[in-house]
Order: structure tokens, then sequence, then C-alpha cells
């Protein structure tokens, strides 16, 4: 049975039809879901069983200190560092609740600092001022929050105390009133079937209920089920809250399997391809709660291949998480991930301009197709990696404002369909196009990578020239300096062996006359595992190491 979804997978790209397809692989160390569209990987998510996911869990904590310098609260939740709170997110957002044209983007994350207004220019809710945040919320005092940012770097996870539990077909948010619907639900026939439904469901006085854009077409059979799936989490988690001790986690967001579930297996899915029995076992179970027809796209892959490299999955994760990403056109990205942005060069590379077209306007339309090619890329490239914060486009740069316009309506375009909240802004004088993408956790390449122990993350190291320079600085300082005091030194230096042949060959006649200057006798020696910025010098009678380099590890 699996040939046949394979077959069609790898088969879907010579007609014109959308396929979506949802491939898991499960190991031991990993499980990586792709959602792939045509045979092109547009979706990646990773997770491994040491790293806990804490967006979306709730716990129980203690207010360790306020900050009003930061408008913000440190609360101790059981982790290594405290979560910081906002004093905007200390007490729920019963306003924001009330809008029932909340949108989805609010749905995975109702409690970040709301700037939107209300009639009359003034905010959702009233702020408190810092007395009354120090007189409700002094140090040690018990408060509920939901992690809304995980962490990254060296911050802490940001929380909020706007709680919300995520289901199937519907958000149910604690402490809310409102019966909603997705605003990205914009047929009016639809959005009234839904309320209709929504109205008939039997809710408690201190919940809120928000439709989702899966519940499209959905009957009130499945909403009424999901209700009672997430009035069981709720009645769990308030259990929770009263028994155990501060601080705990009294919420867990479900892991990758039941994530994929509940996020992505909807109407336009085809099938679902699962490598591992006991996964594919859970999915069933749970895919039966949803429906039938649900149930039956899933689809067991047994070969002996990696369900991955067989689907040409791993080539193109290859290709996709390199600096260097090349364009169809012939153009190329380069990407580069910092800690406080992300930035991407777009390059024509080997684009060749189109021919039946003259002069300017020949190179303007060249241009013009190598970065519309671009941010379609990026915006694939944005999910994939699962990177946000601050992104700067460098595109090529266009004369024309309207092929500006198209570059950055083509953008917001591909963007549309990213489940991170994205903001761009107009292209530049400098021809840089300025944008951002919410950030909830580390990106994919900071979870499988770390710094490079030869560079330090830097991407370089000295050259053996910018070595022997600094090298011979200090060997000349330490020789005047015995020479001054009259004392013995006969220096023995330690280095890398890439710096040790640039001594040999280019260098030996200025060591030559620093000994003869100082009449004493230089001795080196190279270490095969010498980090290549690293060098020390020592005395060779006493063994004392007079002088080491900064380099930050001293072997590879």
């Amino acid at each position: 049975m699996f040939r046949k979804i394979v077959d069609k997978l790898l088969g879907c790209l010579r007609g014109n039809r959308l396929t979506r397809e949802i491939v898991i692989n499960v190991e031991s160390l990993e499980t990586r879901v792709a959602v792939v569209e045509n045979g092109r990987l547009e979706e990646y998510m990773v997770e491994h069983p040491e790293d806990e996911r804490l967006v979306g869990c709730i716990f129980k904590g203690r207010v360790q200190n306020l900050e009003d310098d930061l408008q913000a609260a440190f609360v101790d939740i059981g982790l290594k560092k405290n979560a910081f709170l906002h004093y905007w997110d200390m007490t729920p957002d019963q306003e924001a609740f009330l809008d029932e044209d909340e949108d989805e983007e609010d749905e995975e994350e109702q409690l970040r600092p709301s700037k939107k207004k209300g009639k009359g220019g003034k905010r959702r809710r009233e702020r408190l001022t810092n007395e009354q945040i120090h007189e409700r919320f002094k140090p040690g005092t018990e408060i509920v929050v939901q992690v809304t940012k995980g962490p990254i770097s060296t911050k802490g996870p940001r929380v909020t105390t706007n709680l919300s539990l995520a289901g199937r077909y519907l958000v149910m948010m604690p402490g809310a009133k409102n019966r909603g619907v997705s605003r990205k639900i914009g047929d009016a026939k639809e959005r009234e079937r839904l309320r209709k439904i929504l109205d008939r469901l039997l809710l408690p006085d201190d919940v809120g209920i928000i439709a989702r854009t899966v519940g499209i077409g959905a009957k009130g059979s499945a909403f009424a089920r999901d209700l009672r799936n997430l009035l069981e989490s709720w009645n769990e988690l308030k259990g929770n809250i009263r028994n155990l001790r501060t601080p705990c986690c009294v919420y867990k967001e479900p892991g990758l399997v039941e994530r994929v579930v509940r996020e992505w297996l909807t109407e336009d899915v085809e099938s679902v391809l699962i490598d591992d029995e006991k996964t594919f076992d859970e999915m069933r179970e749970l895919t039966a709660k949803i429906s039938r027809r649900a149930k039956n796209k899933l689809k067991r892959y047994d070969a002996a291949t990696n369900v991955f490299e067989h689907l040409g999955l791993e080539r193109q994760l290859e290709e996709a998480f390199r600096r260097k990403v090349p364009l169809k056109s012939g153009g190329y990205l380069v990407i580069d991930e910092t800690e406080a942005l992300i930035a991407v060069d777009v390059n024509t590379g080997h684009h060749k301009t189109k021919e039946g077209k003259e002069g300017r306007n020949k190179q303007e339309e060249s241009i013009l197709e190598v970065n519309l090619e671009a941010v379609e890329e990026v915006a694939r490239q944005l999910r994939l990696r699962n990177i946000g914060g601050l992104v700067i486009l460098d595109l090529i740069d266009m004369k024309s404002p309207r092929h500006q316009k198209k570059v950055v309506r083509a953008l917001k375009d591909a963007l549309k369909r990213d489940r991170a909240r994205t903001n761009v802004l107009d292209i530049s004088k400098l021809g840089l196009l300025e944008m951002s993408r919410q950030r909830v956790e580390e990106s994919i390449l900071s979870k499988l990578s770390s710094s490079c122990p030869c560079c330090d993350g830097h991407g370089v190291v000295k050259s053996p020239l910018a070595i022997s320079i600094e090298l011979q600085r200090q060997l000349t300082t330490l020789l005047r300096r015995a020479s001054e005091e009259k004392r013995p030194f006969v220096p023995k230096i330690i280095i890398a062996p890439a710096v040790l042949q640039r001594l040999r060959t280019e260098d030996a006649k200025l060591l030559t006359e620093l000994q003869s200057r100082f009449n004493t006798k230089l001795t080196f020696v190279a270490e095969l595992h010498r980090h290549p910025e690293f060098f020390s010098i020592q005395d060779a009678e006493s063994g004392n190491v007079l002088y080491s380099s900064s380099g930050s590890h001293q072997f590879l």
C-alpha cells in the first residue's frame, strides 16, 4: 500500500493539482515530521525525547521579584531561569476575549501585550499602576501562567496569565465569556453557521471559546466532542492547581505526533505516511476521535530504507539548511542567522536574462524575476528553519517603484500560509526589506548545532599570517624585556602545524634576524590538535608559560 502512496507523492509534480502529504519518521533519538506539497518540502518539525517543549504549558509559579524599570515580574516556575512576565500580562485581558473577530494567530498566543485600541482610541483594558502591581503581586505570591515563548539563548521563557487550551476545532479560554469565530474564516455564511453551532454548546460561566479555521465544514457533533475533551483538560488542570505544590507544571502541551493530528491533519491532506508501528497505532487512535475519513488517511511505511531518504526529503533538507540556498533561476540566497536578526542576501548568480527584450528593460525584468523567486524561497526558509525575530532582506536593487511593490506583495502573499505572525515593511531607499516573524522557541538550526570549536561560531579563524604577526610581536616584547633585565631567556613556542609551516617558509628570515638581535635560540613545537589561533611562549629552561594567546579553545 505504501508503495502506491510513494509513487503518488513522487509523481504529483507532473500534474497541476496541489497534493499535500504528511511524512512522519520516528527514531529513538528523534521524531521528524515533514509536510510535502507536490513533492516539495514545505514544513518541517523535529522533536527530541530529552527536549521539553514549554510553549503552551501552564505552570503554577511564585513571583520572585518585580522590576519597575523593565515593567515586568520574574516568576519561579521550577526551571533553571525565572520566567519573564510583563506587567501588561499580569491580569487577564477580558476585553480582548470579547472580540469575536479574534484571528487564528492569537489562538496560539492569546496573551501578548495588546496594543490594539478600542473606541475613542483607548486600550482594551485599563493598565494597572506600579503601585497596584506591587500591592496585588508581592514577592512570594502564587500565580498561574502559560508559556508563550520558550527560552532562547540566555533568556528565560516568557509567560502570561491569559490562559488558552487549543483543541482540534476550538480554542478554549478560561476566564473569558465570549463565543467567537476566527477572522481567517472569511465566508459570511460559514461564519454564521459556526456561530449557531457555538451558541448551542453548553459552556461553564468562566470559559470562552473560539472556532478555529480547521472547523470549516465540520459538523456540530465534532465541536461538541472537541469541547468535551477541552473541558476534561480544564478540570484536570484546575485539580492540579489546587493539589500540586508550587512551583510545578499543571498542564503540559501534547507531543509532536498529537500536535500534528490537531494542527495539520486537515481536509486538504491526502495521506499521512508513518514509519513506526507504535506511532501509527497512536495516531489511528487519535484520529478515530476526529473522523473515520481522517483515520483512513493514515498509511504505514515498513520498507528497509528510511522514509525521508526514500522520498528524497533528506536531500531537500540538506539543501535547505545550507548557508547558500540555490534558486531555480540560477540565483541564490545567503542566509546568516545571528542572535539579534536574520540577514538574507539575494544574488543573481548564474541567472540567465530573458531573451526578447532589450537594454535596461531586459535587465530590470531579470532582476524582478530573481527577487520574486527569492522572496518565495525566503518565506519557505523561515518556516523550514523556524527562524524569527528581525529579518533583513538585501534584495537586488530595483529602480522601478512598481517592481518594488510587486516584490513586497509577493512576499506578503507567500507569508500568508505561515502560522507565525509576520509583519512586512516597504523596501527602503537602500534596497533593504525589513520584516519580523514571531519567534516562540529556538530555531531548528540552533537545536541541531553547536558553535564550531575552531571558529567559535564566527565562521572564520585568523590566518597563519595574522598569527605569525602576533607571535613575533609578543616574542619581541618578551625578549626586549629580558634583555633590559639582563637575564637569560630561551623561548619555546608551541603552535599549530599550519602556523609553523608559515614560519619555516615565508618568515624564516625574520625569525633568524630576531635570534641574532637578541642573541638567543628560538625553539618551535607543533601540536597536531592545537587550535590554529592558539599559541604559547614558554621559558625553555624553567618551563614557565610567559604568554598565551587569547584563543577561546586551546585544542580542537
